[in-house]
């Protein structure tokens, strides 16, 4: 739907859902936020890996922006650091053992 179907009333609910939003996002802990998000990334590597055909690049840049994530953020992702520390090696041997069964690994 473009703005050009929206009413002059349906403006102020959508500034006041926004900005309920923005209140409760500021009172969330960041590192759920962010795990939240890394997690996200987990699943777009393993979607990418399990497609027929694996689409490998695309798992791989999925992998590392995970894997960028998790390790410089470490122990400030709470109690989230570890299972996503091993979500890293998980799909980082999963797209080792992909890559060896299509023969298809990228340089």
């Amino acid at each position: 739907m473009t703005t050009d179907h929206l009413s002059e009333h349906d403006e102020p609910a959508h500034d006041d859902d926004l900005e309920r939003l923005r209140a409760e996002l500021v009172d969330t802990d960041p590192a759920v936020v962010i795990s939240n998000h890394c997690y996200g990334l987990f699943e777009l590597g393993a979607v990418y890996l399990s497609a027929q055909p694996a689409r490998l690049e695309a798992a791989r840049t999925a992998i590392d922006a995970l894997a960028a994530l998790v390790e410089t953020l470490g122990p400030r992702l709470g109690e989230a650091a570890d299972p996503l520390a091993e979500g890293v090696a998980q799909l980082r041997l999963a797209w080792v053992q992909v890559s060896a069964a299509t023969g298809d690994a990228p340089a």
